[in-house]
């Protein structure tokens, strides 16, 4: 497994667009075929801790992360700093009743998975959602930006791919059955969502684009229908671009609206998450009327394509309104 180093904020490349898609459908078929067969029994407390080794890992950590999100501990008897920080996590699982699970990796027994997920140093601490990894914080945190990290992932877990967690029964044997989220039933839109998701794999934009519409006209409110489309229409926009002619032209003429929202379009597909956001609010700054409000707005849908739980939308937000006024 070679994880993704991805943000907990959402997608911002081609590949990782379609990634979350993808883990989110994997993620609803685990639990039904976990529902299937005979999955969603409760876990006891002792169960949210567990050890993983190279072994488990696929069984333990990539096929739990359909059910939960797995935090991970890379920690060694060695590590001074672990010893402080493992037993913050351990209290924490507990805490959270389920919200997540923890599984603790002996680094000098699995020096392979130390190696796949790049870890330089330890304590260090990852997470896998929907099969997908992501870095949360090396080095002994304090407990206040551990709970803010935690928060963030399950609020993530939970929006993105409607992992809820397990049931925690105190009274449950540890060691029992394997708690699964219950399977929701099937929503009235989960056939356009999926229509939607096909038409990306298949590389039909403009078909994703109007099946995330057609869910939205009748559900402005959807979640998942807002960002999907956001980031279609964002994939649509940069298609058959020229990246270097694109920024040649916004370098050329900063004052040019067009010019600079495109750069910001290519940015943001790029991972420059940072950069695209500072263009943008650049130009509002040096733009009036008409103009300023067009950049505003293509400003919003970029945050829309990140993700408002990301620090970088936040502090985007913040610098936008010193712009505005």
């Amino acid at each position: 497994m070679q994880p993704r180093n991805m943000s907990m904020s959402g997608v911002v490349d081609l590949a990782a667009v379609k990634a979350a898609q993808e883990a989110k459908a994997k993620a609803e078929q685990a639990r039904a075929d976990a529902a299937r067969q005979g999955g969603g029994g409760a876990v006891s407390p002792a169960d949210l801790v567990i050890d993983v080794d190279e072994a488990g890992f696929e069984r333990d950590v990539l096929q739990r992360s359909a059910e939960v999100p797995v935090v991970i501990d890379f920690w060694a008897e060695w590590c001074q700093p672990c010893k402080q920080l493992s037993p913050v996590l351990e209290r924490l699982a507990v805490e959270y009743n389920g919200r997540f699970l923890l599984a603790k990796i002996d680094v000098d027994a699995n020096q392979m998975l130390m190696q796949q997920f790049g870890v330089q140093g330890i304590p260090a601490v990852f997470a896998v959602v929907a099969g997908q990894a992501l870095p949360l914080f090396q080095g002994a945190a304090g407990e206040a930006q551990i709970r803010e990290t935690l928060d963030q992932l399950v609020a993530v877990a939970e929006q993105r791919f409607g992992l809820t967690g397990l049931t925690v029964d105190p009274d449950a044997e540890p060691g029992g059955a394997q708690a699964a989220a219950p399977t929701a039933p099937a929503g009235p839109y989960d056939a356009l969502l999926e229509a939607a998701v096909q038409a990306l794999d298949a590389g039909d934009l403009g078909g994703a684009v109007q099946a995330y519409k057609n869910v939205l006209s009748e559900d402005p409110t959807n979640s998942e229908a807002k960002l999907g489309l956001a980031q279609a229409e964002l994939l649509q926009r940069v298609q058959g671009a020229d990246p270097q002619q694109v920024r040649k032209e916004a370098a050329d003429r900063p004052a040019d609206v067009t010019a600079q929202i495109a750069a910001a379009d290519l940015d943001l597909v790029g991972g420059h998450v940072e950069d695209a956001f500072g263009r943008l609010i650049e130009t509002v700054q040096r733009t009036v009327g008409d103009d300023r409000d067009t950049v505003r707005l293509r400003l919003l849908e970029l945050f829309e394509v990140v993700g408002g739980e990301d620090p970088r939308v936040a502090a985007a937000r913040r610098a936008l309104a010193r712009a505005l006024f």
